[in-house]
């Protein structure tokens, strides 16, 4: 009994205090006992009748209602303080450089896919050599820190974060902490952060650093490196796989040494020395969450001003960071950033030639800005110090839309309306910007869902600001007269400015006088628990685990004038879904399709003619053929006479 006792009384204690090494309460109980709270803690394995059910794992945060969480509550009372700048600057860049650069996605004649910057990981580079024939041979003479945050400025960028350590473990600066850095294992000898951070106060740039607290490729200590080291985290799930904490505890203190002696340290050096506005951390899963909290907690004290992204503790950060290279986004409530690329690397890679047009971030940004959040842009500067000419050509895209309709980015807020078929809106108090893709032909912009009376619309492009005629069609919508030509291909912006308070109605307007209505599963309700988004790439802007026949997505929409539509369905399908049926409502009418197996598959259902009025459009589930019905992306409406 009093053994029992004991371990419980440990385990009540390992759950509350995560800043204190757990190892030290295992220490004064016999190896069984030791064991047993492990059990208790991690399993919720019962220990006779008067333990809990379940314990806490003495890997996760304490309760934020608890004593030991004082700090971090006092720490978000100033957290729209410390975003205000953010929540101002809507568009930011990311660069990811290190001497990585140097090989651009290639060693030994081996080019690498993705992500160059994990070069060292993907071919399993030893870390003297890496140090050696990589790092020795970085040196990026043709390096200008003024010139790049000049072009930051030009492309309308608010703020700039670098790469100061990423997964290989090696520092782009001048660290004291450890000589596997620019300065002391270069020919380079420069220290590029204190210069691109003096060039960011001289243009008025917030400055900020990516730290990767959790993955270190270059030490002993660290998760990550199974090639070198016979370390958990890697490649290889080692000691019990993604969450080795739980299998192998005895490794913890080599974690923490690592905490305790590089990733605090360094990250203390970074404030101490370049007083950075934002950290961004990076791949929390490679530690449990007691040891990311106490890099929280570190940082916090050392600067309570500075931002802080979502990806070191989940739920304690500043702002939500999302998915790498969205190509659409899912919805997110509260601050939120999405994090796109120019290509298909965020280091630079040689190889990579995939770079997506100017248009495809213009047009990301209004969809970012529309949904309350931030767009971070990536760039992968060259081993030269150079950037790429396809990322120059990019930015300078980006900055002379910029220039021109840059205020209907900047400052905004998530807008009140749904979205519009033509392309997106943005807010800044009554003031609407609309954000027109697609370009009517007839001369006459239709907004869908605005109740309140406008005066004044025209057009950011034009200097003069002359009003364009509005006239309002219904209680919810308003057709303004534009001119036969689009200002701006991607993206052409009519400001519109409310009397009084905005009010919306939030059923989506179907337009018979576009190309395509797309209703993307991004945009719509998902109905069941079960349902879940994909994360916004390419891959997977979709909704997936559809596994319930009582499950289905769902879209208000309108019609202010009889229409008919040809209907289709845009949707993912492994092999073993091939055979599923689902049904597309439209109101009273009804079209079946079967699930064909394939990636962006476009199915055709047919053809159906609408009543004006309010609606659902729904696509629900006849039969599920396998583990889901399909993975969803968009139902397509094309008017048609």
């Amino acid at each position: 009994m009093k053994t029992t006792s004991k371990i419980l009384a440990a385990g009540r204690n390992l759950s509350v205090s995560c800043r204190d090494s757990w190892w030290q309460t295992l220490s004064g109980l016999s190896l069984r006992a030791a064991a047993v709270v492990i059990l208790v803690s991690v399993l919720g394995v019962r220990t006779g009748s008067s333990a809990p059910s379940s314990v806490p794992t003495p890997f996760s945060i304490p309760d934020k209602d608890s004593p030991e969480m004082d700090w971090w509550r006092t720490s978000m009372k100033t957290r729209d303080q410390r975003l205000e700048w953010w929540r101002e600057a809507r568009f930011g860049m990311f660069v990811h450089w290190g001497v990585y650069a140097y090989l651009g996605g290639t060693y030994q004649d081996q080019p690498v896919k993705g992500y160059a910057e994990h070069i060292q990981r993907i071919l399993k580079i030893p870390i003297p050599v890496y140090r050696e024939q990589v790092a020795g041979h970085f040196n990026p003479t043709e390096f200008n820190a003024d010139e790049w945050i000049r072009t930051v400025k030009q492309a309308g960028m608010g703020y700039f974060i670098i790469t100061a350590k990423h997964h290989d473990g090696f520092a782009m600066f001048d660290s004291k902490v450890s000589d596997y850095n620019v300065v002391r294992a270069t020919p380079f000898k420069r220290d590029p952060m204190k210069e691109l951070s003096a060039a960011c106060r001289k243009y008025g740039v917030k400055f900020g650093f990516y730290y990767s607290q959790a993955f270190d490729w270059g030490e002993a200590n660290a998760p990550g490196n199974d090639w070198d080291y016979d370390n958990p985290g890697g490649d290889r799930g080692l000691h019990g796989g993604r969450n080795w904490w739980e299998s192998s505890p005895e490794l913890l203190p080599k974690a923490r040494k690592y905490v305790d002696e590089k990733a605090i340290p360094q990250l203390l050096e970074l404030i101490k020395n370049y007083n950075p506005d934002i950290f961004w951390f990076d791949t929390p899963s490679k530690l449990p969450d007691c040891e990311n909290l106490r890099i929280l907690e570190a940082v916090r004290q050392a600067s309570p001003g500075i931002v802080i992204n979502g990806r070191l503790v989940r739920n304690c950060g500043d702002y939500a960071s999302t998915a790498d290279r969205p190509a659409e986004f899912a919805p997110h409530e509260g601050d939120w950033e999405g994090i796109p690329t120019t290509n298909e690397s965020y280091g630079w890679n040689r190889n990579d030639h995939s770079h997506k047009p100017p248009a495809h971030f213009i047009q990301l940004l209004a969809k970012a800005a529309a949904r309350g959040g931030n767009t971070l842009m990536n760039i992968g500067p060259m081993g030269n110090g150079k950037m790429d000419p396809a990322d120059l050509a990019i930015l300078h895209g980006v900055g002379q839309w910029w220039q021109v309709n840059g205020e209907s980015i900047r400052g905004t807020t998530r807008t009140p309306l749904p979205v519009q078929a033509w392309g997106e809106s943005t807010r800044k108090g009554n003031r609407l910007y609309l954000h027109v893709f697609e370009w009517p032909c007839d001369g006459q912009l239709i907004l869908g869902g605005l109740k309140s009376t406008v005066s004044r619309p025209y057009l950011l492009a034009d200097p003069k600001r002359a009003s364009l005629k509005v006239s309002r069609l219904n209680p919810f919508d308003l057709s303004i007269e534009v001119p036969a030509a689009a200002p701006d291909r991607a993206d052409s912006v009519v400001v519109v400015d409310g009397e009084g308070e905005l009010a919306a109605d939030s059923a989506r307007l179907l337009l018979p006088t576009v190309a395509t209505n797309t209703l993307r599963v991004f945009d719509g309700e998902r109905r069941g628990k079960t349902l879940h988004f994909g994360a916004g790439k390419t891959r997977d802007a979709y909704v997936d685990n559809w596994s319930k026949p009582n499950e289905l997505m769902d879209w208000l929409v309108r019609l202010d004038q009889p229409a008919a539509f040809e209907v289709s369905v845009v949707y993912d399908a492994p092999p073993g879904l091939a055979g599923g049926r689902y049904t597309v409502r439209l109101g009273s009418e009804e079209l079946s399709g079967t699930v064909e197996s394939g990636d962006q598959v476009s199915s055709s259902l047919g053809r159906v003619q609408l009543k004006p009025g309010a609606f659902e459009i729904q696509v629900v589930p006849d039969k599920i053929q396998g583990v889901e019905l399909m993975r969803l992306r968009s139902v397509v409406l094309r008017p048609t006479q």
